[in-house]
C-alpha cells in the first residue's frame, strides 16, 4: 500500500507571509452578510451578523499586528466564539464558508469527539492544529492566524460522555473532562508543540505554534441544553433544592436558545462544561431551528438546482411539484434534521427513477408529483 510522502515543514519566510496577510479580503460585515447569501447561505440573519462582525474583527486585528504594527496587547483579545443551535441549523456551512471561501483563511474543521486527553485512546489534541497547519500548506505562520471550528462541541461535556467501558479510566478520557482541559491551554494565547502528521508516534517532527491569533469557533446541537437552563431558571424562581414538574420540559431536539441561556456559564458547567472553559469564548451565539419557509428556500435555490443540474447532464428535465417540495420540508421539520436532511430526502424520493434512467442516453421529462401522500417521481411517457 502507497504511503503518504512525509510533511515538511515550509518556510517561505516573512516577507512571504506579510504579502498573505496584506491580500486578505476584508469585506464589511454587511457585505459579507450579503456574500453568504450568494453562497447559498439562508436564515440565521442574528447569528450570520454575529459572526460577520467577529470575522471582520479577526482580520483587521490580525492586519493591525502585522502590517500595522500594532502591539497585540493594546487591542481586544482575540474572539473565540461559541455557536449553539440544533442539528441541521447551518452551524457549521456558515464557518467553512465564510472563513474558507470568502476570507480564504486557513480553516480546519474538527470532529472534537474522536480526540481523549494525552495518553488515552484517541487523537491528541495537539493534532487539532495539525489540521490547519495541512490547511495552510504546512505554513506555521499562515496557520497561527486561522481558524479552527470544534464540531459536536457539546458531546466532550461531562454530562454527555455518559458511556461505559471495560477498563474505564485507564484507556479512554470517558469523561471528557480531560479534552475540555487540553482545549484550555490551547484556546488561550499559548504556544503548542504540533505534530506534522497525525499520527501518535513520538518519532514525528514536530513544530512550535503559537495560538494568540488563532480563532476558534465550537459549534455543537446541546441538546438537553434548554432543560438544563429551564430548571436552573426555575430553581432560581422557586427556591433552591425544588425540583420542576416532570414532563414540563420538551425533548425535542429542534429547540431555539435565548440569548440569556447562551449567556450563562452557569448553565455550561451545569451541562457538564469546566466554567473556565467556556469563559474563555467572548460572545456564544444562539442558532434557531429553522422554519419550513428558510427550509424551503434552501431546497428550492441548493438541493433542487443541484439535483436538477445532475439530471440534465444525464439528458433529462426533472420537473418537481410545489407540493412535493412542501412534503419534503415537512418531512425535515417532522423528523427535526433541519436542513442537513433535505438533500437526503429528494436524494431517496428520486433513487429508483435515476436507477432506471443515468446512463441510458435517454432524453426528456422526469415528473415528480405527490400522490395520496406519497412522492411519485417517474419518466414521462
Amino acid at each position: 500500500m502507497a504511503t503518504e510522502p512525509t510533511r515538511k515543514v515550509r518556510k517561505q519566510g516573512l516577507e512571504h507571509f506579510i504579502k498573505v496577510v496584506r491580500d486578505l479580503p476584508i469585506p464589511t460585515p454587511t457585505t459579507m452578510f450579503r456574500m453568504l447569501e450568494e453562497h447559498g447561505y439562508r436564515g440565521q440573519d442574528d447569528a450570520r451578523r454575529a459572526l460577520c462582525l467577529m470575522a471582520y474583527r479577526h482580520v483587521r486585528r490580525v492586519k493591525r499586528i502585522y502590517l500595522d504594527g500594532i502591539d497585540r496587547n493594546e487591542l481586544p483579545r482575540k474572539s473565540n466564539t461559541l455557536l449553539v443551535g440544533p442539528t441541521g441549523s447551518g452551524k457549521t456551512f456558515l464557518v467553512e464558508t465564510l472563513f474558507g471561501k470568502i476570507l480564504k483563511l486557513p480553516t480546519a474543521l474538527v470532529d472534537i469527539t474522536t480526540y481523549s486527553e494525552t495518553g488515552y485512546v484517541g487523537q491528541d489534541p495537539s493534532t487539532i492544529l495539525t489540521r490547519l497547519l495541512h490547511s495552510a500548506d504546512e505554513n506555521p505562520m499562515l496557520a497561527s492566524i486561522g481558524v479552527v471550528c470544534l464540531d459536536e462541541f457539546d458531546k466532550i461535556s461531562s454530562g454527555q460522555n455518559n458511556a461505559i467501558f471495560a477498563g474505564a479510566g485507564t484507556t479512554k478520557d470517558v469523561t471528557g473532562m480531560g479534552v475540555q482541559r487540553e482545549l484550555l491551554k490551547m484556546l488561550e494565547s499559548t504556544e503548542v508543540l504540533v505534530p506534522l502528521e497525525m499520527s501518535h508516534s513520538s518519532y514525528a517532527d514536530n513544530v512550535l505554534l503559537s495560538t494568540a491569533d488563532i480563532a476558534f469557533i465550537a459549534a455543537g446541537a446541546f441538546s438537553g441544553f434548554q432543560q438544563v437552563a429551564q430548571r436552573r431558571a426555575m430553581r432560581d424562581q422557586i427556591g433552591f433544592g425544588r425540583e420542576q414538574a416532570s414532563g414540563s420540559t420538551s425533548d425535542a431536539i429542534a429547540v431555539s436558545f435565548t440569548p440569556e441561556q447562551v449567556e450563562s456559564v452557569a448553565n455550561f458547567q451545569a451541562y457538564g462544561f469546566l466554567p473556565e472553559l467556556i469563559a474563555r469564548f467572548t460572545r456564544a451565539v444562539p442558532f434557531k431551528a429553522l422554519d419550513a419557509a428558510t427550509l424551503k428556500d434552501i431546497l428550492r435555490a441548493d438541493v433542487v438546482t443541484r439535483t436538477s443540474k445532475e439530471f440534465s447532464l444525464e439528458g433529462l428535465r426533472l420537473e418537481i411539484d410545489e407540493a412535493v417540495l412542501d412534503h419534503i420540508v415537512a418531512e425535515a421539520l417532522r423528523r427535526e434534521t433541519g436542513a442537513r436532511g433535505l438533500a437526503s430526502t429528494l436524494t431517496r424520493q428520486l433513487e429508483e427513477v435515476a436507477f432506471a434512467c443515468f446512463g441510458e442516453e435517454l432524453t426528456g421529462a422526469v415528473q415528480v408529483t405527490l400522490e395520496g401522500g406519497a412522492v411519485v417521481a417517474k419518466r414521462a411517457s
